[in-house]
């Protein structure tokens, strides 16, 4: 998914009790033109840019796409980060620079690892009539953030845990563990409890953790997590314990070791410095969207249409790393 998010707003955490629950306030961005879809993007704010190497939360949905334009998002860049898609209604068709061609379906984990440069669409499909998931970002460490681009799909097997069905799609959890390819130690799950219960897990207290709550009616170490919002729960803890009131829920548990590293995050690029955003940014308008070189840093996508050209930068301005 592109950022189109020309002037981010900067948002801070709602509240934070005692026991450290820091609840995270998402904002609304448009993808796209005046009819564009939605999101509700809880990273990256203010107040923090990174939960372990999750660097950008979207969640969006559930949408009629038959009432709006669904997803169109023609070919856009990335550098230095993953994309990780994960759906709960609707498909998503998947093309990327790399020649991979494959559709996004709920359960399911596409993962593609942008390195030193890649570029890709996202276009819903036509039969597709509700359109539900989220779309993260995990920023790749600067020993893994110039390597080759690559596509992967995993799909994990859910499992019961006490009242939960969980589906770990990233990292380990529980005892289960996925084979898909990261750079740093994460951990991303899927976890659907029925009404009235809770789930504890055991969790590395080297982690720092979020929970995305996509449906429901939640609370995260008693403390109330609203829909869409982003429970973050800081180092040190040995286990999170996710509890529901009188609605089912279905929430993402993100987590993972701190990166350690300050990144420089502008548009569709992660970097360290502005100069290599620039840089970045100039290839893929020189070589991409005028056509200068087709075959450079970031390829081509067989798409039907024009790729995104990327936004000014903003002027006598050096962008700053963060983290």
């Amino acid at each position: 998914m592109s950022n189109l998010e020309k002037h981010p707003v900067e948002v801070v955490e709602v509240s934070e009790p005692s026991d450290g629950v820091t609840v995270l306030e998402p904002r609304d961005v448009p993808l796209g033109g005046p009819r564009a879809m939605n999101v509700r993007r809880t990273l990256p704010q203010r107040s923090r840019s990174l939960i372990g190497g999750w660097c950008f939360v979207d969640h969006y949905g559930p949408d009629l796409v038959s009432a709006g334009p669904g997803m169109v998002v023609p070919p856009h860049p990335h550098t230095g980060l993953q994309t990780v898609s994960w759906l709960f209604a609707g498909v998503i068709d998947h093309r990327d620079s790399v020649g991979s061609h494959a559709p996004v379906r709920p359960g399911e984990l596409n993962l593609m690892t942008a390195g030193s440069g890649i570029s890709h669409s996202e276009v819903s499909t036509r039969d597709t009539t509700i359109l539900h998931g989220a779309q993260l970002w995990v920023a790749l460490p600067d020993s893994a953030r110039h390597g080759s681009p690559a596509f992967e799909n995993y799909v994990p097997e859910p499992f019961v845990l006490g009242d939960a069905t969980v589906r770990v799609f990233i990292g380990e959890l529980a005892g289960r563990a996925s084979t898909a390819t990261v750079f740093s130690r994460l951990l991303g799950a899927q976890v659907d409890l029925p009404a009235g219960t809770s789930v504890t897990f055991d969790v590395d207290p080297g982690f720092e953790h979020g929970v995305l709550v996509d449906a429901g009616d939640v609370t995260v170490e008693g403390m109330p997590v609203p829909l869409s919002h982003l429970g973050y729960v800081p180092l040190g803890r040995s286990t999170v314990t996710i509890s529901t009131g009188g609605l089912p829920a279905t929430v993402l548990l993100l987590g993972g070791e701190p990166l350690g590293e300050r990144i420089v995050m502008w548009w569709n690029f992660i970097g360290r410095t502005h100069d290599e955003i620039v840089e970045y940014r100039d290839a893929w308008q020189h070589d991409v969207i005028a056509g200068g070189n087709p075959n450079g840093r970031f390829g081509a996508v067989a798409y039907d249409g024009r790729a995104l050209p990327a936004p000014e930068l903003p002027v006598n301005v050096r962008l700053s790393p963060r983290g």
